[in-house]
């Protein structure tokens, strides 16, 4: 038995989740979001809620029960408060600009790299930080890691693009003797 499936999902005020056709939406303040949904579970909105059932009894079934919710309570959070995640980077040199829908980062390669700015995200560049914000938490997630993954923090000086609230865990480096 999935205790996320199980538990109903609240709809605040100023937020409409309706579902046709296998496809699931949800309207709120910050935007819309859908999700295509698989006919192994059963989503139905009773009043203020969202009910996420099994129709089979299959191993699939009960793995996308709880996973259904979770989407399901990420969407209704991101259409009513945006998700964000702040990245720091660190080093000698390193620069990130913001042009346009190109994020350009600068960080020691004999190039600099340009990365895209996906559709419905917003990001902010001030001095050594980058925060992505955006009502989807898979996109801000995802591109988070992209830009991430250009420059991970090492663990002799910290040097590269790290998470906010992430920490890094140090070595010590050699020892003259």
């Amino acid at each position: 038995m999935s205790r996320i499936g199980k538990q109903p999902i609240t709809i605040p005020d100023k937020t409409e989740v309706s579902i046709s056709d296998g496809i699931l939406s949800v309207k709120g303040p910050l935007g819309e979001l859908t999700r295509k949904v698989r006919n192994d579970v059963k989503i139905e909105v009773v009043g203020q809620e969202v009910v996420v059932t099994l129709v089979k009894k299959t191993r699939l079934a009960r793995a996308l029960w709880g996973t259904y919710a979770s989407h399901i309570d990420n969407m209704v959070h991101g259409v009513n408060e945006l998700f964000e995640k702040k990245l720091v980077v660190e080093g000698v040199g390193y620069r990130v600009e913001l042009s346009g829908g190109e994020l350009t980062l600068n960080m020691g390669y004999s190039h600099p790299v340009k990365l895209t700015v996906p559709e419905g995200i917003e990001v902010q560049v001030l001095k050594n930080t980058i925060n992505i914000k955006g009502s989807d938490k898979e996109v801000v997630g995802q591109f988070a890691a992209e830009v991430r993954s250009v420059r991970k923090p090492e663990p002799y000086k910290g040097k590269g693009i790290r998470y906010h609230d992430e920490v890094i865990r140090r070595k010590q480096g050699k020892k003259a003797v």
